[in-house]
């Protein structure tokens, strides 16, 4: 009985210290990267997020092609930190742009 008892409470001690080391969640509004904009009056319409891009030209190129895009253009990175440039999509050409999140947006 005294062996069960030790076993029952090694258990519980056990599995208490491992639900106590998971990190929650957190909490809503508090993200690390703020989301993508959206365009003033164009609510489905986002808008590349400003801020300091780590991007290289040829990876702002390839999740632009990752995107579905084709013919992907020069790329120039503006005083917003956005890769901008055009590229083919649906056969149309169109303005495209890169931000720091690496949100790819239609411009």
């Amino acid at each position: 009985m005294k062996t069960t008892f030790v076993t029952l409470a090694a258990i519980s001690f056990a599995s208490a210290t491992a639900f106590a080391q998971q990190v929650p969640p957190p909490a809503p509004g508090n993200d690390v990267t703020p989301p993508t904009i959206t365009a003033p009056g164009t609510p489905d319409r986002a808008v590349p997020v400003p801020g300091e891009n780590s991007f290289t030209e040829e990876q702002a190129r390839a999740r632009i092609a990752d995107n579905g895009y084709t013919d992907v253009g020069a790329l120039a990175l503006d005083a917003d930190g956005v890769w901008r440039g055009t590229a083919t999509k649906d056969g149309a050409t169109v303005g495209v742009g890169v931000d720091f999140q690496g949100n790819v947006v239609e411009q």
